[in-house]
């Protein structure tokens, strides 16, 4: 995709049927109207099924025991393909998935920057996080390549193989379709995320009647409207903050997230509905666990999108900007040889899985990370600056960016679980607090130790600095 840049605009007052008048004119008929005026973006949007072909292994949770055993809805990376007015241009890409990491991050967004003469900050890859999608290349490697035989690692290396071949396509048939279009944006709210840190899940129903559930949590369902010149809705972009964990069976399937874009796509004939994870590490969708559960969210949160789109819709100024900052997170003193002995010992699979991975690494003379490059990116459409961040944030960066970027005059989104997701991301507070999220979970994701405890003011810090700019 080649940059576009308009001439410089020599210095005269605006005419009558000066651009500049009519755009006044048309605000302020937005701000009579609600819906925007004039198509002054170009958007393509296009779909791709993912749906492994074989019944292969499944991401998420360690005590699965055997591959997929069938299907219950199909999965779909979807892309989206913006240009503002000046030529810039900007590729989301939203995947049902567990998450991607940063080997095969690097290979599709190389490939597609390559192809459409981009930048990197111009890409975003964006996963529902879904646990019942397959596992992912050597991401979550200790949980599973490093678990299972060595058809299942093929069929693994396949898959990520054609997942990368299957989103450059997609984004491919998306840039063929840019076309004028006009962009708004609101936020919902929907509230079946629950911290689950605060409360337990046998607890939830009643401390829910009672409105005594625990702990920070956000509700906000950001929404962003994508028409066509004639006012036809074309896509659907929406975030909300909760794990996708409603499900844990043996069957493919989007989990709410999938849900609640099929049921938009059946409401909104046309359109194409795309979701993005939040920070929502430590929120889940309580109860859980049957398909049922899982349609009544989707539709939950579907509703609440569905009265964004019939509201009063901010219209989204044809501006955009991109960043993107890699910074170098600190990990932990990683521990010593003897350590990764003795766990090699262990009875516990990944913990011994983990430990041996390290144990080739050392005696390959190799030294262990105390480090881990981390994706920021921040994209500014209009009023409404959103940041985009790697891992399995929690809900404590969500809350503080909004705090802290609210001298801004634009709306803050904040995803999660996009363009790497090597590990949870805890606050200060959680990695103090421990547990799960504030390191328990690196077992898993085969890093060495816990992060260290600068890394929030780290990420959040670079994160405004993307803002300001």
């Amino acid at each position: 995709m080649n940059q576009r840049r308009r001439p410089f605009p020599s210095f005269r007052l605006p005419s009558v049927h000066s651009p500049a008048i009519a755009l006044a004119a048309s605000l302020v008929l937005v701000a009579l109207s609600g819906t925007p005026a004039l198509a002054d973006w170009k958007a393509g949007v296009a779909t791709q099924n993912i749906t492994p072909k074989h019944l292969m292994w499944m991401a998420g949770y360690g005590s699965r025991t055997m591959p997929a055993e069938s299907k219950l809805t199909d999965l779909w990376a979807k892309a989206l393909v913006l240009e503002d007015p000046s030529g810039q241009r900007a590729v989301l890409v939203t995947l049902d998935l567990v998450g991607i990491g940063r080997e095969l991050s690097s290979r599709i967004c190389g490939t597609i920057q390559q192809k459409h003469n981009l930048d990197r900050r111009q890409i975003a890859l964006c996963t529902s996080h879904t646990h019942c999608g397959p596992a992912v290349g050597r991401n979550l490697g200790p949980l599973h390549y490093l678990q299972v035989d060595e058809h299942q690692r093929a069929l693994i290396d396949e898959y990520a193989d054609a997942l990368h071949n299957q989103v450059v396509d997609v984004v491919d048939r998306a840039a063929k379709q840019l076309a004028p279009a006009q962009l708004s944006h609101g936020v919902g709210v929907s509230t079946f995320a629950v911290n689950r840190r605060e409360n337990p899940a046998d607890q939830v129903p009643a401390r829910r009647a009672a409105g005594t559930l625990k702990g920070p949590f956000d509700h906000d369902a950001p929404v962003l409207a994508i028409r066509d010149a004639q006012g036809k809705l074309k896509t659907v972009v929406f975030g909300y903050a909760c794990h996708a964990t409603v499900l844990s069976f043996y069957q493919w399937c989007g989990d709410y997230p999938g849900f609640a874009q099929e049921e938009l796509e059946k409401r909104h004939e046309g359109c194409v509905a795309m979701f993005w994870a939040g920070c929502g590490a430590d929120q889940n969708p309580l109860p859980r666990r049957e398909v049922e559960l899982a349609k009544k969210y989707g539709g939950m949160l579907a509703d609440s999108v569905d009265a964004v789109l019939k509201g009063d819709m901010r219209p989204v100024q044809p501006r955009l900007v991109t960043r993107y900052e890699e910074v170098t997170a600190p990990l932990a003193e990683p521990p010593s040889k003897a350590h990764w002995e003795e766990l090699a010992k262990s009875n516990n699979r990944f913990e011994k899985a983990r430990a041996n991975m390290f144990l080739e690494q050392l005696e390959a003379g190799k030294t262990l990370p105390s480090t881990y490059p981390y994706p920021i990116q921040c994209w500014q459409l209009g009023d409404v600056t959103w940041v985009i961040l790697g891992g399995e944030v929690v809900v404590d960066y969500v809350l503080r960016l909004k705090q802290e970027l609210k001298s801004l005059p634009s709306k803050v989104w904040v995803a999660g679980y996009s363009n790497d997701v090597m590990a949870y991301i805890p606050s200060r507070r959680v990695l103090r607090e421990g547990g799960y999220e504030g390191g328990g979970s690196m077992v898993y994701y085969g890093l060495p130790n816990v992060w260290a405890p600068e890394v929030e003011n780290l990420i959040v810090e670079t994160a405004k600095k993307l803002a300001a700019r």
